[in-house]
């Protein structure tokens, strides 16, 4: 096993969802991936283009992002992103970043990710929240 590889493995937890797909225990749709970042497509999406980047480092939110150590995926996933949204023509239209941060948030998987929302015109961003 390579070292990068083995470190990758000894950062990822058993009950994480995003997790699983970097291990390839989960099938993801797979639209970017090096070193450090997986893109997969959102299996619920919101557009018509909605793409989900995730370090492939657990880190469960930017809460809990450890700034010396963790920058690195961070500056990672906006480089993905570019990518990304060049790849797939949609950058000249635009696009929405988003990233949920706890429970109030939306924030649904526990570790860190950014969704590329695109492909259609995007309503102004509102925030709703219902009462039950």
């Amino acid at each position: 096993m390579e070292e990068k590889d083995k470190l990758v493995k000894e950062n990822l937890i058993d009950d994480c969802i995003f997790c699983k797909i970097i291990k390839g225990e989960i099938p993801a749709d797979i639209v970017y991936e090096n070193d450090m970042v997986i893109g997969f497509k959102d299996i619920n999406p919101v557009a018509k283009f909605h793409i989900v980047v995730i370090p492939k480092k657990h880190i469960e939110s930017l809460e809990k992002l450890d700034i010396k150590e963790d920058a690195k995926y961070i500056v990672e996933i906006h480089k993905a992103i570019q990518e990304i949204t060049r790849n797939f023509k949609v950058e000249k239209d635009g696009y929405r970043i988003v990233t949920n941060i706890a429970k109030n948030a939306g924030q649904e998987v526990k570790h860190v990710h950014y969704h590329i929302i695109a492909g259609e015109k995007l309503r102004k961003y509102e925030i709703i929240f219902l009462r039950g």
